[in-house]
């Protein structure tokens, strides 16, 4: 009997403290609920507010286009909030550019989006009259000219809209940038034998008589041939059929040098 009353007298001890605990889990919930629900309603405030606006717009990777051409594309501009824009959409909007390869685009909090470009390579510029008309290395011809001469891709000379121009667009598109870089101007130049034959004129004044057909894998073997040659030498470098080099005579060298300077 005196065992039963011990027990009792111990639970009776333990109910307030278990109330009590009960008491404090429950108050701690609260404030955990209370302080939930002013946070999503902070979240909601600032969501609406100017406050969650895209505040930088940040491209990178763009040469020849424009910075402020990509944002107009992008349709995102200081009024767009952060959170309403679309990374795939904003993405196929700048795609329409013409120009333009691959795009990524990336939302880093709180309010910058950063644009990533990876632009065509303009492979060649086509003379047309005074101005210059980019080629893509998808063969595209652009409309807008460049009034100076071009100094990062070769220059199309005696070139028509066609199947030619698209041709060499094509080998262009597959010759290396190191190759690309040596080359002055393209010239347009058939003849009895061959429709498609091309001349070919290098910036170490080399000129190299070629076909369309298998242009990008004969030029690549250039800068080897033209180390074995002798230093200051000029002269045509056939890559046709067969590969060989032939040296301008005396009063043909002077006849091409009168031909540079007009």
């Amino acid at each position: 009997m005196g065992k039963e009353k011990g027990k009792v007298v111990v639970l009776e001890e333990r109910v307030p403290k278990l109330k009590e605990q009960r008491r404090q889990r429950a108050n701690r919930l609260l404030v955990a609920y209370i302080a939930l629900f002013f946070m999503l309603l902070l979240g909601v405030v600032y969501a609406q507010s100017p406050l969650s606006n895209v505040a930088v717009i940040h491209v990178e990777g763009n040469h020849h286009i424009a910075s402020q051409q990509i944002i107009q594309l992008s349709g995102i501009t200081k009024q767009t909030s952060f959170w309403k824009v679309k990374k795939d959409e904003v993405e196929q909007r700048v795609k329409q550019h013409p120009e333009v390869k691959d795009v990524s685009v990336k939302k880093r909090i709180p309010n910058r989006i950063d644009i990533v470009i990876v632009e065509r390579k303009r492979i060649a510029y086509i003379l047309d009259k005074h101005s210059f008309l980019p080629i893509l290395d998808n063969g595209k011809v652009l409309t807008h000219a460049k009034q100076v001469i071009p100094s990062d891709a070769p220059i199309l000379v005696g070139w028509k809209e066609g199947e030619a121009i698209q041709d060499m667009a094509a080998q262009l598109a597959n010759t290396p940038n190191s190759i690309l870089n040596l080359i002055s101007e393209i010239h347009y130049t058939p003849n009895a034998l061959d429709a498609r034959h091309i001349t070919v004129y290098m910036n170490d004044g080399i000129e190299v008589s070629a076909t369309i057909d298998r242009f990008a894998k004969k030029i690549v073997h250039y800068p080897s041939i033209v180390s074995q040659l002798q230093p200051g030498v000029k002269g045509v470098l056939h890559l046709e059929m067969s590969t060989y080099f032939k040296p301008y005579k005396a009063d043909e060298g002077d006849d091409k040098d009168d031909e540079n300077e007009r």
